[in-house]
């Protein structure tokens, strides 16, 4: 399904773009009770609350939302955000600005944010492991690296039977040491976020040992494997599949895998459907509900989306942009963070969590 060429991909991308229109009429009845009104980001005009914007689409719901919190605009001005990651021992959030080389810092202390590395290989996701090291995926150097508490940069990953990986995007870690990342080739199929090349391999999931560092294939089913998180408690593995950007018969949709041996995934099936937009980056919660940030629709849509460990949508956070990915966070694991195009957001929920980062 490797497309070589570029005027097949740009047809394919304008069809998908296409569709948005009549994605955006369906939205309107996914969140009536939106607020229309115009907000005000900057704190001048506080929001009234309950934030309007934060809707339980189902009773259930109720209990995660907390009625006396906005929804809070950290930074805007960026160009793509993503890959946001939560540093427990530093109490700080770390996220990418693929487009402009660069990784940004959210300081818990005092909000205080500042350029953390530069140039960072147009880093797309990142995570911190359980000796509290920073991993990212890097679509400039198309690798998965680890960085030292000395400074020194270990590579994880580079290749896969000899090929150069497409340009790594996602990235988890288990509590055996394994690392797992989705390898869809985003960064090289336009220069914007990387370089352009050709892609040698198939879109897959890569599992690096944590002891041994063997990296293994195990899956490549998916047309492009985007955003993963773990259940709770690591016997599932749910993965993203954005495909439709450049294949038209590629579902919109999260799909699940049972994790066998805490090695390889069996018994794939359909989690949720996301259409008519797409999801992007996901986390689980400690209760085990998929918080998926969402987008390429419009208003009434975009920002994030809740499910259920049955796949049942039981509430939303509505943004003003497509949200590209999102993590838990802050001293007590509350504090959802949600990288959205151009800004980072942040709302405190009344769940935690499910791991690390």
């Amino acid at each position: 399904m490797i497309q070589n060429s570029m005027h097949d991909i740009e047809n394919s991308r304008r069809s998908f773009l296409a569709s948005f229109a009549t994605g955006a009429l369906a939205s309107a009845a996914l969140a009536p009770t939106a607020a229309r009104a115009q907000r005000d980001w900057t704190g001048k005009d506080p929001i009234r609350y309950p934030d309007p914007d934060i809707l339980a689409l189902d009773k259930r719901f109720a209990k995660y939302k907390v009625n006396n919190t906005p929804i809070r605009r950290l930074r805007t001005g960026m160009l793509w955000a993503e890959g946001p990651a939560w540093c427990g021992a530093g109490r700080y959030l770390v996220w990418s600005d693929i487009p402009n080389n660069a990784q940004m810092r959210w300081l818990e202390e005092d909000g205080h944010i500042s350029a953390y590395r530069s140039p960072s290989g147009n880093s797309n996701g990142n995570t911190f492991d359980y000796q509290g090291r920073e991993l990212s995926c890097e679509h400039l150097n198309r690798r998965v690296v680890r960085y030292e508490p000395d400074g020194v940069v270990t590579v994880l990953a580079d290749k896969w039977n000899g090929k150069p990986l497409n340009a790594p995007n996602d990235i988890v870690v288990h509590p055996d040491g394994a690392v797992w990342f989705t390898d869809p080739g985003y960064g090289i199929l336009a220069a914007y976020e990387g370089a352009r090349a050709e892609m040698q391999l198939k879109e897959a999931v890569y599992r690096i040992d944590g002891q041994t560092g063997k990296m293994d294939l195990v899956l490549d089913e998916m047309y492009k494997p985007n955003g993963l998180c773990f259940s709770p408690d690591y016997k599932k593995l749910y993965i993203v599949d954005t495909g439709a950007t450049h294949y038209p018969d590629a579902p919109r949709n999260i799909r699940v895998y049972d994790v066998a041996d805490a090695r390889s995934l069996r018994n794939g099936r359909e989690f949720v459907s996301t259409k008519p937009g797409m999801a992007d980056g996901i986390r689980a919660d400690v209760d085990g509900n998929i918080w998926a940030g969402c987008g390429w629709v419009g208003a009434g849509y975009d920002g994030v989306q809740v499910f259920t460990p049955a796949g049942e949508r039981i509430g939303q956070i509505l943004l003003p942009e497509p949200c590209a990915n999102l993590c838990f966070g802050g001293s007590k694991r509350n504090l959802l963070f949600m990288a959205a195009a151009q800004s980072l957001y942040a709302v405190y929920v009344e769940t935690r969590g499910a791991h690390i980062c």
